[in-house]
């Protein structure tokens, strides 16, 4: 079912984005919609990226705001390897 949806847009954007839409034979609402149909799948697809266990102890745990962890994960291999 196809409902109707108003957005605000800048008017050099909205020509630029018409033009476009003619080159590819299609319409403004086709791109808008197949663009948003894109960014769902995508946010899907990182949702089922986990597996079960990991998605259950997401959130279990909070991280030092301060932490860095590209420094903490040198130190522990360093640790380990050397």
């Amino acid at each position: 079912m196809n409902t109707k949806l108003t957005l605000t847009i800048e008017q050099m954007i909205i020509e630029k984005a018409k033009v476009y839409a003619r080159k590819k034979e299609r319409s403004l609402s086709d791109l808008v919609e197949n663009y948003l149909k894109t960014l769902v799948s995508q946010e899907e697809d990182k949702e089922k990226e986990y597996t079960d266990v990991v998605s259950s102890l997401k959130g279990s745990f909070k991280l030092p705001k301060n932490l860095d962890y590209k420094k903490e994960l040198s130190d522990r291999l360093s640790k380990k390897y050397l």
